[in-house]
């Protein structure tokens, strides 16, 4: 069984060149929990949803995809986030929310918890995710995904430690280009990626958008390239990527409490090459919406043999 923790809320997408918003379910979290139900995980949510008509959309979405809910499910509205594309599909956000979360305890202990977005760096809630994590962390593999909102979370000062210190208890994080641009102005994302490895982490990875990813582990440094798609929208991808590796590394038994030397000595390729092909096909539909295990099975032969750089470290 999977957990996740963070925020659900309805993505108001505005198409490019027009006025007309449509109302469809996200929240980086909620996005990461229907991807990995739909991948066939078992997957619990602990969130907020309102008692409203959008509370009412997410809710139906979710428990449509499989996901069991729990958590704190009593805010009088539900929060929102005006989505903008430009051009090239890429989405620009504007927020509507808050966030608690307050005396949230897990009732089962999980064999995976994944964290992120600003409900791990947004107060009053981030304090409660934190403790969740050191609640897990005894039993569970740790999962962190930034996906840095500037708008909602406070100056770079406050946020960089905060973000440290999850990265440094999480077995698996991924990062954007844009979240390390943020947290670092003007260093490379390599080199941060490097010195998170470090602070703990078996496997850092850091997503590139149309580059594809770069990725460091206790055994490799790779760099493996994004398949070429046509992109209708941005909006989930880096979600689908996160659902999709979680996926692909609990199939081949490296998630769990007793898995964490295996995870940190594994190849992470064919997990990232299913990651990559999970956001791919994300982006070539409107709104966050992933692809099912069967989807993801009948795109299989869409992965690129070719163009990957490796160096193994340690062999």
């Amino acid at each position: 069984m999977m957990t996740v923790v963070g925020e659900s809320l309805v993505d108001l997408v505005g198409e490019a060149g027009s006025e007309v918003y449509r109302a469809r379910p996200g929240g980086s979290p909620a996005n990461v929990a229907v991807g990995l139900a739909r991948l066939g995980v078992e997957v619990t949510f602990v969130t907020e949803l309102g008692a409203d008509p959008p509370g009412t959309l997410l809710r139906r979405h979710l428990e449509g995809a499989g996901v069991r809910l729990t958590g704190c499910l009593d805010r009088p509205s539900s929060g929102l986030a005006v989505a903008s594309l430009d051009e090239a599909g890429v989405a620009h956000y504007t927020f509507a929310i808050s966030w608690r979360l307050a005396g949230v305890r897990l009732d089962e202990l999980p064999e995976v918890l994944h964290v992120g977005s600003f409900a791990a760096t947004l107060e009053p809630g981030a304090a409660n995710v934190a403790e969740l994590v050191e609640q897990a962390r005894p039993h569970a593999t740790i999962s962190y995904d930034p996906n840095i909102r500037p708008a909602l979370i406070g100056s770079r000062a406050q946020q960089r430690p905060r973000v440290e210190r999850l990265v440094a208890r999480a077995d698996v994080v991924k990062a954007s280009v844009d979240d390390l641009a943020w947290l670092y102005p003007g260093e490379p994302y390599d080199q941060v990626a490097a010195r998170w490895l470090e602070s703990g982490p078996a496997l850092v990875v850091v997503t590139l958008g149309e580059r594809g990813v770069h990725a460091r582990s206790r055994r490799s440094v790779l760099d493996l390239p994004a398949l070429p798609v046509r992109v209708v929208d941005t909006v989930g991808a880096g979600d689908a990527f996160m659902s999709g590796l979680l996926a692909a590394l609990r199939e081949t038994g490296l998630l769990g409490r007793n898995r964490r030397a295996a995870l940190a000595e594994a190849d992470p390729e064919p997990a990232l090459r299913t990651a990559l092909l999970a956001a791919a096909l994300t982006c070539e539909r409107p709104g966050a919406d992933p692809p099912t295990r069967a989807e993801l099975a009948a795109a299989r032969d869409r992965l690129p043999v070719t163009g990957t750089r490796e160096t193994r470290l340690g062999d």
